[in-house]
């Protein structure tokens, strides 16, 4: 046993594996997250639980009524998640998931470039805060004159992104 009060750091190869949200209504939130993003439906439990996926992993994404079947979303000023953070390989699949978001008439929140990223903010038909993103390199990631990261928040240029699709 140590004497030293800090726990040691978690293995950097840890990654969230999947995020689970409870919604109102199943075939609504697969119309959104598959029809509208694309994931892939990989099981499907009546009207009560779905999981979908990218590229074939068991699930990113579980959905369930178990809590929430008709519910409505929670209040503002209430606890819970604030946004589940979709991670895009490049910026022209960011670029199509925006082409997608644009063909299904859902609006955005908001569109920021954080200098590390460039993100969309909009909400699922639950309500659920979504960010869909992708990381620049970080060779390119802003820092300040001691090499800290100096992330920023400024507007995204919409129009660029969609002609990056």
């Amino acid at each position: 046993m140590t004497d030293d009060p800090t726990p040691a750091a978690i293995d950097p190869g840890t990654r969230i594996g999947h995020v689970h949200l409870k919604v109102a209504e199943i075939d609504r939130a697969l119309a959104f997250y598959c029809g509208v993003l694309g994931f892939a439906l990989t099981q499907r439990f009546g009207t009560q639980a779905a999981f979908v996926s990218a590229g074939g992993y068991h699930h990113h994404i579980g959905l369930n009524t178990w809590e929430s079947a008709g519910g409505k979303p929670p209040a503002l000023g209430t606890t819970g998640l604030y946004h589940l953070a979709i991670l895009y390989p490049t910026r022209r699949a960011l670029a199509d998931a925006l082409h997608r978001l644009d063909v299904a008439g859902i609006s955005l929140d908001g569109a920021s470039d954080h200098g590390v990223s460039e993100a969309l903010y909009l909400r699922d038909p639950d309500g659920n805060g979504v960010e869909l993103y992708w990381d620049r390199p970080e060779a390119e990631w802003p820092r300040d004159n001691t090499g800290n990261l100096a992330m920023i928040t400024r507007r995204l240029d919409l129009a660029a992104l969609r002609a990056a699709r």
